[in-house]
């Protein structure tokens, strides 16, 4: 089973920059998780400035250039990553953020894990859930 798994956090954080000894963390965490093929993936995102929100209401579509000031977390990163089970997804979550606490311990974050659907997960005739 594949998991997406996002960092949100909110970019006015007045804990300034993660310190290096957290890139450090999160690299050899990375690089042990891709030696034994559970992460498929990883991205960092740039601030919300450098972005734009495309939202649907009342059946219009319409762009807003970033940066999202009504926005309190937005997602900072993530990774995809392949697990037997979604409490394994969890564990592996929760150790990553347990490297923000030890190193970062002053950053807020939360991190959202989500199975993501295969073909066949939905059913194209059934009511929406």
């Amino acid at each position: 089973m594949r998991f997406l798994s996002m960092v949100k956090m909110d970019e006015s954080m007045p804990a300034g920059p993660p310190p290096p000894e957290l890139y450090t963390a999160i690299n050899d965490f990375a690089e042990q998780a891709t030696k034994d093929g559970t992460l498929l993936e990883t991205g960092g995102l740039l601030p919300s400035a450098a972005g734009a929100l495309i939202r649907l209401a009342d059946g219009k579509v319409t762009v807003i250039d970033g940066p999202f000031t009504e926005a309190k977390e937005l997602i900072g990163g993530y990774a995809m990553s392949q697990f037997r089970s979604k409490e394994e997804a969890i564990e592996n979550a929760r150790r990553f953020m347990q490297l923000h606490a030890d190193h970062w311990p002053e950053a807020e974050a939360i991190c959202e894990v989500r199975q993501i659907a295969e073909p066949g997960d939905f059913d194209p005739g059934a009511p929406p859930q």
